[in-house]
């Protein structure tokens, strides 16, 4: 026991999916995706994912090897608010900001501990959202932009209720990309080409 103690800090961990927890106060899950040849003296970008209405930490995390097996470290998030039995399992929401303390302190949490456990560039640390889940993106980047290096918006909109301040000038360091299906009846293209204006007007890089 005491030789693999010795070996531990040189082994390398493996390619895939692990899942752990953190206290939000009670245990909620962080899934993990780690690249294939993970190399421990490279500081590696991390994807934070915040799925869409109705989905769960499991579904977005299953996009991160198709965007690349080796370039960044990726975990995945679980909204608050428990929809039921969906046909993937149970369906989970983020809501309209009212449990916005608590998917704070989980999001910084999880960073938190991805960053004790895997080397993480400290200065590109993104956020990931669909739907929902970019709504939700949208709110925790602008609330610390300090903590981020961007925001990855796919199909959503900026919130609506309780909608954040733009942290003059510190939202001017974050980076935004926009994607956006043209046919969306959910969030019409309009409207985030209103969230698109807004965002550059505030001196943010963005690209649609």
């Amino acid at each position: 026991m005491a030789f693999l103690d010795l070996l531990a800090p040189t082994l390398r961990p493996m390619e895939g999916f692990s899942t752990s927890h953190v206290e939000t106060p009670r245990p909620w899950p962080v899934r993990t995706f780690l690249p294939i040849y993970y190399e421990p003296r490279y500081a590696y970008p991390l994807l934070v994912w915040m799925h869409g209405h109705g989905g769960n930490e499991e579904q977005m995390l299953r996009l991160a090897p198709r965007l690349s097996r080796r370039n960044f470290i990726g975990i995945s998030l679980r909204a608050p608010i428990c929809l039921g039995a969906r046909e993937h399992g149970l369906g989970w929401s983020w809501g309209d900001g009212a449990h916005a303390g608590l998917v704070e302190d989980y999001l910084l949490r999880a960073v938190e501990q991805t960053r004790r456990r895997h080397h993480v560039h400290s200065e590109r640390i993104y956020l990931a959202g669909y739907g929902e889940g970019a709504t939700a993106a949208y709110r925790l980047g602008l609330t610390f932009p300090e903590k981020l290096a961007g925001i990855v918006a796919l199909n959503g909109a900026l919130p609506r209720v309780d909608r954040p301040l733009l942290r003059l000038p510190e939202v001017r360091s974050l980076r935004v990309f926009i994607g956006h299906g043209i046919a969306n009846a959910v969030v019409p293209l309009s409207l985030v080409h209103a969230d698109r204006r807004l965002l550059y007007a505030a001196g943010m890089e963005v690209e649609m």
